[in-house]
């Protein structure tokens, strides 16, 4: 019978050991700072765990708060954000001269490609960055590649798959199969793989190209909030942009501010010339042409989709606008107020404002401010032969002197004439000079 007398009593633990390995390799502990322990093992009381909570509930409604008033966190870095997407924009433009020299593809085939891909974007409820990214991805190959009719829907799918990958969540990515069904077969699944590849290698892997939604979003949530109704009308002008050769030429940010200027005009707000530019306002007028003349053209799949009360019916609205014979005019400037400027008039006004009315009373310019006797050393000037000193005009300064006070100068330094002759003397000549008068 075995001895148990000696031995202690081993109580239950609630954690029991971990059991050795079998392999005799057994994983380390991890070894934890005293100082700053990790956030599992720091115990929190229920009243300190209720206020965190509640400290970031109140930091996340703060923030939010923020957003919608058009604040940012980021603010700091606005700058340098715009700055570096003007240069991304310009590094990822494609060429419209190259691509007016493909052997098969012309110009005409364009929109039924953004119809098809506008279709697709909206079936499987893509971002709108997704759609912009995707026919900026096919201009670029399309610049840099030789392309044939019979691959320019794979071209498309293949764009559109990245774009998607890139911008949207996992989920909302088409498949290979689905893109295969879509194109009813008319592609093997190994070719989207292949087209993808090949596209990637083209466009040297640079996808971070800033898209006109991207540029229509920072200038809506800046210093002016722009209505909801507004974005979504913009957003429908935007995307007829994507269906013509004459706005591939144009940078995303002055396509975002054209179609947002002629959506403000469309919707009776006013204008901001400190925005407008001279390719906004080219691309405003191609936008006015096209919708005037060929508004009945325009894609039905993009009508239909921006005919839902959910983008605020900007189609119908935009639709009708211009079937009423709408256009858009350049409003004129409105004239800034001016100062008040002193017209010289040749009325001398030889009274006080203050003792009666004069001419400035009837005007609107300022009235004229009197006159300051002036004096002048000249013996025959006529303002010194005149009776009324008080109001006349002095072409230059003259500094006022004390008559009274004055001292008169020696006759050793006056001039012959005058010492001979006399000031009244002087006056009563009618010759240009005294010395001739008296050789004579």
């Amino acid at each position: 019978m075995k001895d148990v007398s000696n031995s202690k009593a081993v109580r239950p633990s609630a954690y029991p050991k971990k059991r050795p390995s079998p392999y005799g390799v057994s994983k380390a502990r991890k070894q934890y700072s005293p100082i700053y322990p990790p956030q599992s093992l720091v115990r929190k009381t229920p009243r300190a765990a209720k206020a965190e909570m509640i400290a970031h509930r109140q930091r996340d409604a703060h923030i939010m708060a923020m957003r919608r008033e058009g604040i940012y966190v980021e603010a700091e870095y606005h700058d340098e954000i715009r700055r570096y997407m003007h240069e991304m924009e310009r590094y990822t433009m494609s060429s419209t001269t190259s691509m007016d020299q493909q052997p098969e593809i012309r110009w005409h085939m364009r929109p039924c490609l953004v119809d098809f891909l506008v279709e697709i974007h909206f079936t499987f409820r893509l971002r709108p960055e997704t759609l912009y990214l995707t026919l900026n991805i096919i201009d670029r190959y399309v610049s840099r590649r030789i392309v044939y009719v019979k691959h320019y829907q794979l071209v498309g799918c293949a764009a559109l798959w990245i774009a998607a990958k890139f911008e949207d969540a996992k989920e909302r990515v088409p498949t290979v199969q689905e893109l295969a069904q879509i194109c009813r077969e008319t592609y093997e699944e190994s070719a989207f793989i292949q087209m993808e590849g090949h596209v990637l290698q083209t466009i040297q892997w640079t996808l971070g190209h800033p898209t006109a939604e991207a540029w229509l979003r920072l200038i809506c949530c800046g210093p002016c909030v722009e209505e909801v109704k507004v974005q979504h009308v913009a957003r429908f002008l935007m995307e007829i942009t994507l269906f013509y050769r004459e706005f591939v030429k144009f940078t995303s940010s002055a396509i975002a501010l054209g179609s947002l200027t002629l959506a403000r005009f469309l919707c009776g707000k006013g204008r901001r010339i400190f925005e407008e530019t001279d390719e906004c306002l080219e691309i405003v007028e191609h936008l006015d042409t096209r919708l005037c003349k060929h508004v009945n053209d325009l894609s039905e799949t993009l009508v239909k989709k921006y005919s839902y009360a959910f983008y605020s019916k900007a189609a119908t609205f935009v639709v009708q606008y211009y079937l009423q014979g709408g256009r858009f005019t350049r409003q004129p400037l409105v004239a800034l107020p001016m100062t008040p400027v002193r017209s010289r008039s040749p009325r001398t006004v030889t009274t006080p404002t203050s003792v009666s009315t004069t001419a400035s009373d009837f005007s609107d310019d300022m009235p004229v401010t009197p006159t300051s006797p002036g004096y002048s050393s000249d013996p025959f000037s006529s303002s010194y032969m005149s009776d009324d000193k008080e109001n006349v005009p002095s072409p230059t300064f003259q500094p006022a002197i004390n008559k009274q006070n004055a001292e008169f100068t020696p006759e050793q330094y006056l001039p012959h004439d005058f010492v001979v002759y006399g000031r009244p003397a002087l006056h009563s000549l009618n010759v240009s000079s005294p010395r001739t008068a008296v050789v004579s």
